[in-house]
């Protein structure tokens, strides 16, 4: 090539270049430079990488409506009007505008949605954790610090150097500086790296174990791969304690429901010596009652939920006294009759269910009060259901207790499951002490329904899956001993979530049955028999 058309062709390449830096200066400043209804109107468009500094300078200017907005981009709930390109934020079927909240009207088909691509959530990500950093709330600023671990950058790393000179609350500087420590783990100096690994060394998160295990097999100097095993050692330690603390605390969570499907048995069974195999369906019952007033009070839940355990106590029970008066007071003294008619009764109680709610499973909704975890640090969260369940299962094996210690109909019930005859003769009413202790137990079962409904779905079969652990909790704890049903549910589920992770859950139920099988052999009244001349006659 001529050396004059090299040099031309060079010179044209200069040109080319420097209109490029000059055009993207230019559009930089303005971006940079635009005003708030300006910025809304980018993002209206399809240049994301306009929209990032729209973002940016809508951050800048810090709007109060700046929180609902990045809520609903990130929701993909941020739409425009064709017509004027109107920002609106659709919600339960209807759209509001952006600004000031009043309702838009239009069909769907008049909106179209405001476009996200992977770089602008990850930006949304970073403003709004950056936005929350700012809030009052020190629980705010905890929650947004603890999502950037592993996610910050160089210019974030200053960011958080600068707010840890100004927090005051301790857990949010704990948490800036294992953030801070987590990111110079990437620093080419091994002074650095040595100082960070210190720092996390107690810190109680998988992330953090995750790279502490890359350092010590893959860093280049030895003494922080030895250093960084110490940590790892550490930091596993930590994990199992904690994993045997929440498998615990799933067993008696577990062992909590057992006991609510046995408590009611223990009553109906022990004292009266009644097989009642409807007593599934009694709490079914309870659960069902749950769904109802969830449906007549709409959009509350947690009163439905509060209401639902005296109206399911209540339903329950005068099922069980209808039954009672019915068909078991003719066949007292003979168990297997019993047996075979309350199981033609749960039948006619499941077919009941079905007719009136449909064969299918209904849901019920969980209040907000109840959802959620309760986080101990990132190695340990708590369930809020079934800490609530644990919760409310004492408090009903308290208050059953009270009820047959310090009451008149508990008197009678005690007086009559140790000795019939002698209690007849002592001029207690053994009719109406039947009639009540059945339909106490029953309304016991469906306030255990109610319980139910919050950890499974509601339908026509619920009490099927908890029949056979209500009997085996009450043979296991003693016919009739409130204790040691209350002992035997909670042994048997925490026995259950312990050998679960070992042989499986169907094999875990069978070894805890042929173990349950082995022990009434030796003792055949359970751990704690009923005593009285009835029973020891």
């Amino acid at each position: 090539m001529p050396k004059s058309a090299h040099l031309y062709s060079s010179l044209i390449k200069r040109g080319v270049m420097t209109l490029i830096l000059l055009y993207g200066a230019f559009w930089s400043a303005q971006l940079q430079a635009m005003t708030e209804p300006e910025a809304l109107a980018v993002l209206t468009g399809r240049d994301f990488s306009a929209k990032e500094e729209a973002l940016s300078s809508l951050v800048q200017q810090n709007p109060s409506y700046l929180p609902s907005l990045f809520a609903a981009l990130d929701s993909g709930d941020l739409f425009y009007r064709k017509s004027d390109k109107q920002l609106v934020i659709r919600s339960s079927g209807h759209f509001s505008a952006l600004l000031d909240g009043a309702v838009v009207a239009g069909d769907a088909s008049m909106f179209k949605r405001v476009g996200v691509n992977n770089a602008l959530r990850e930006q949304l990500s970073q403003l709004a954790a950056a936005i929350t950093l700012k809030n009052p709330d020190p629980a705010k600023r905890l929650e947004a610090i603890k999502g950037m671990l592993g996610k910050i950058s160089a210019s974030q790393a200053d960011s958080l150097r600068q707010l840890m000179v100004s927090e005051s609350d301790e857990r949010v500087k704990t948490a800036c500086a294992e953030v801070l420590a987590f990111f110079d783990t990437q620093s080419a100096e091994a002074s650095i790296r040595k100082q960070a690994i210190s720092v996390l060394a107690n810190a109680k998160n998988p992330l953090i174990l995750e790279r502490m295990t890359q350092l010590a097999e893959q860093d280049s100097d030895s003494a922080i791969r030895q250093q960084a095993a110490t940590a790892v050692k550490s930091l596993e330690r930590s994990q199992k304690f904690y994993s045997g603390i929440e498998t615990l605390y799933f067993g008696i969570s577990l062992g909590s429901v057992l006991v609510l499907a046995g408590i009611g048995l223990a009553i109906t069974f022990g004292v009266m010596g009644v097989i009642n195999m409807a007593h599934g369906e009694l709490m079914m019952l309870g659960a069902y009652t749950t769904f109802v007033l969830q449906k007549w009070l709409p959009g509350q839940p947690g009163v439905a939920l509060l209401l639902s355990i005296p109206a399911a106590f209540c339903i329950s029970g005068l099922v069980g006294i209808l039954i009672e008066r019915s068909v078991i007071r003719f066949l007292y003294g003979r168990p297997l009759e019993t047996l075979l008619a309350t199981f033609g009764i749960s039948l006619l109680l499941q077919q009941a269910v079905r007719t009136i709610f449909s064969p299918l499973n209904q849901s019920v909704i969980m209040p907000s009060w109840m959802s959620g975890t309760l986080v101990i640090n990132d190695f340990l969260s708590l369930t809020l259901n079934r800490l609530f369940i644990i919760l409310f299962t004492l408090l009903l094996f308290a208050a059953l207790i009270w009820l047959l210690k310090r009451s008149r109909l508990g008197l009678e019930v005690r007086a009559v499951s140790q000795n019939r005859a002698m209690a007849r003769n002592m001029g207690v009413r053994s009719a109406r002490v039947n009639a009540l202790t059945f339909g106490l137990g029953s309304g016991i079962a469906g306030v255990a329904g109610v319980a139910l409904s919050q950890l499974t779905n509601v339908g026509p079969n619920l009490g099927q899956s908890y029949i056979i652990d209500a009997f085996m909790v009450v043979v296991f704890g003693g016919v009739g001993n409130l204790w040691g049903t209350l002992v035997a549910g909670l042994t048997l589920g925490v026995a259950n979530k312990l050998l679960e992770p070992v042989a499986g859950a169907m094999l875990a139920k069978i070894l805890i049955l042929v173990a349950i099988i082995l022990f009434i052999q030796k003792r055949p009244r359970g751990l704690f028999p009923q005593r009285g001349r009835a029973v020891e006659g």
